[in-house]
């Protein structure tokens, strides 16, 4: 429990904190659509329907209210100057040389902004959907509120897709290194859906990779339940590490928590003064059930030793549809890259396991070993938990329909179905 400590006074939220803030940068800074032309094309959208627009009385903005997929949504779009911050380009290692060049010659962007509004994923969805296509020629999407970049390919891809996109897509992680072996970790976007960014301080170099993965995997959860928990009082099971030990996570502001910390070389007062000041929490975790019943909170530097062996986070049954669904939609990738003598491809398959919990499946990595149209053969990478009669190194046919999740690995980089725009040609 926290004792009495130094106070210290959250500050209200930014603009890109309280809205969903795009940037979508076109190719042809001259054929930027007029007002009528942007409301137009989102009336055009599939699913879309435009209630009305309007102009702004205090400014240029434009605003259009529209219903889609039976919730209605507002939307307000400006055209503006832009200039790409330096900070944003370590967000852009996807982006080809070329590409990269033209968004730092960019000085023109289409401006979106839309208030949160029930499932963020569809929400988010929805608001691609609207950049993709008032700039069908973007060069790139700056998400304002995440602090990064997207990629042109794969904005239009998801825009187009039937599929939302993942929750950990909805968000960014930092981390900012010290002068000697200190990381600070700490998130960007999550915000804008009602929720508080999380943070985890004292990090270091050896160990921030699983820190960071422990921090995806608890904002991914925050973006699941969303509703009706609370992070800084319920506590969350997203995991287990070695020895079968649960990860059980929880937050507190960081106007109680910094006091916790002693030294802090990142992250601590004096990183606080002009940003990271508003709605952010560090990361905790709970030892124990005594320690969860006590509010006893440990550093999530306690499991330093346990996390590099294989750690399990778990998947909502949401997100687990969600992978299924796209791996499905693009498996003709996956084909694809088999013909082209791609180095290894896995597929992830969920397998019924033993007992009497009829449904229940446990997913599992195959290698892909042959095609035949929807039909392939794949073998088991590793040995089941709870799935009897098939071991490692067993061969099995499996329908497409199997699918929950793929992996291809070619001789540069490893391709999910999220990122599958990284196989097409590109400039």
């Amino acid at each position: 429990m926290f004792g009495k400590k130094k106070k210290f006074q959250e500050q209200p939220l930014g603009y890109w904190e309280e809205l969903s803030c795009f940037m979508a940068i076109p190719e042809n800074e001259e054929k930027l659509p007029d007002s009528e032309q942007a409301v137009a094309a989102i009336n055009n959208i599939d699913g879309v329907k435009v209630n009305h627009s309007k102009q702004s009385d205090k400014s240029c903005a434009f605003l259009v209210n529209f219903d889609y997929d039976g919730e209605e949504y507002e939307a307000v779009f400006e055209a503006g100057e832009f200039s790409l911050p330096e900070s944003y380009l370590y967000t852009m290692r996807t982006f080809t040389p070329a590409e990269t060049e033209k968004m730092k010659n960019a000085h023109t962007a289409m401006n979106f902004s839309m208030r949160f509004k029930k499932d963020p994923k569809k929400f988010y969805h929805v608001q691609l959907k609207l950049a993709a296509a008032v700039v069908p020629d973007l060069i790139g999407l700056v998400d304002e509120s995440a602090e990064r970049v997207l990629p042109p390919k794969w904005v239009k891809l998801a825009a187009k897709s039937k599929v939302v996109p993942a929750a950990q897509d909805l968000f960014s992680i930092q981390a900012v290194s010290g002068a000697g072996n200190s990381v600070w970790l700490h998130t960007h976007g999550l915000c804008r859906f009602g929720l508080t960014e999380i943070e985890i301080l004292d990090s270091d170099s050896e160990h921030f990779n699983d820190h960071y993965n422990l921090l995806n995997a608890y904002g991914v959860y925050l973006l699941d339940m969303q509703e009706n928990f609370d992070p800084h009082k319920d506590p969350a099971y997203i995991g287990l590490l070695e020895g079968k030990i649960p990860v059980v996570a929880i937050c507190r502001s960081w106007t109680e928590a910094l006091s916790e910390y002693k030294k802090l070389e990142l992250g601590g007062e004096r990183d606080r003064e002009n940003a990271h000041n508003t709605r952010t929490s560090p990361v905790f975790l709970y030892k124990s059930e005594d320690d969860m019943n006590k509010d006893v909170l440990s550093k999530v530097s306690i499991y330093n030793n346990n996390y590099a062996n294989n750690p399990v986070y778990f998947f909502s049954n949401e997100e687990t549809e969600r992978m299924k669904s796209l791996a499905e939609e693009r498996f003709d990738y996956l084909k694809k890259a088999f013909e082209n003598n791609a180095d290894k491809i896995l597929i992830k398959i969920g397998l019924q396991t033993d007992g009497e919990n009829i449904g229940e499946k446990e997913h599992i990595w195959f290698e892909l070993v042959s095609i035949n149209g929807e039909k392939f053969t794949a073998k088991l990478m590793h040995e089941p938990y709870n799935v009897s009669g098939i071991h490692t190194g067993d061969e099995r046919e499996f329908t497409v329909a199997d699918v929950t999740d793929w992996v291809i690995y070619t001789g540069n980089f490893a391709v999910s179905p999220n990122d599958v725009y990284l196989l097409e040609e590109r400039d």
